[in-house]
């Protein structure tokens, strides 16, 4: 009787044990950097901070800008596809269907700064980000509106919040996108959008999860505490985190 229990007792144990290794698996990052137009000079030492960022948090980044990976076995195990400053046209049909039918899956989406400077002829990936990068002025501070403080990328900002950026004007941008944060044109020079100037936001479009956010473009934003937060808040919100 006495070592049935104990037998019992292991199994207990080992069930317990399986369960919280399961429980504790990391979720999975594909963090996308490929550039086919305009390169950004940031995107090596963003890429740093995001994989450092993401790792304190309990987050696994894989990092590449080899669009084959979207035709790999491998893809079914990323829970996120995080495209950072991509540009251009930058995958193929194959390559479009397979990204196409991996985030359809249950997976999320996250974008940053040229994100929207990407794929201008593939219209449904137009629905997903959410609008197109149309143009900028020069980087210099300006004052963001921030609508929602509470979403995870956004809650921990200020109702004003002044930094400093290249700030995108866009086009084609999507009806009913929970907006996040607005721009401010009077306070910086040569916005285009006037009034309504959205720079961050979020939706669920077909099931998937996604958030993009315009800010990024200098290599000193990715050391401001507040955009760290803000893209990590984001990949938690697209992870169901």
């Amino acid at each position: 009787m006495r070592k049935l229990i104990t037998l019992t007792l292991l199994i207990l144990i080992g069930v317990s044990a399986s369960f919280a290794t399961y429980a504790k698996k990391p979720k999975k990052v594909l963090l996308f950097t490929k550039t086919a137009a305009f390169r950004h000079d940031n995107i090596e030492e963003g890429v740093q901070v995001i994989k450092k960022l993401y790792k304190e948090n309990g987050i696994d980044v894989f990092h590449t800008e080899d669009a084959g990976i979207f035709l790999a076995d491998s893809l079914k195990n990323f829970d996120a596809v995080l495209f950072f400053s991509t540009t251009g046209n930058i995958l193929d049909e194959a390559q479009k269907n397979a990204f196409q039918k991996f985030l359809k899956s249950g997976k999320g989406f996250m974008g940053i700064h040229a994100a929207t400077d990407t794929e201008h002829e593939w219209p449904w990936y137009g629905q997903l980000v959410g609008g197109y990068f149309a143009s900028h002025p020069a980087v210099q501070e300006a004052k963001i509106n921030v609508l929602n403080r509470k979403h995870p990328a956004t809650k921990h900002l200020p109702k004003e919040w002044f930094h400093k950026d290249e700030w995108y004007d866009f086009s084609d941008v999507k009806p009913g996108l929970n907006i996040l944060m607005t721009l401010d044109e009077s306070s910086y020079k040569n916005g285009k959008m006037g009034d309504f100037h959205p720079i961050a936001w979020y939706q669920v479009f077909e099931g998937i999860k996604m958030f993009y956010t315009g800010l990024g473009h200098t290599k000193e934003s990715f050391q401001d505490a507040n955009f760290q937060k803000q893209i990590l808040g984001g990949i938690k919100y697209v992870l169901g985190k």
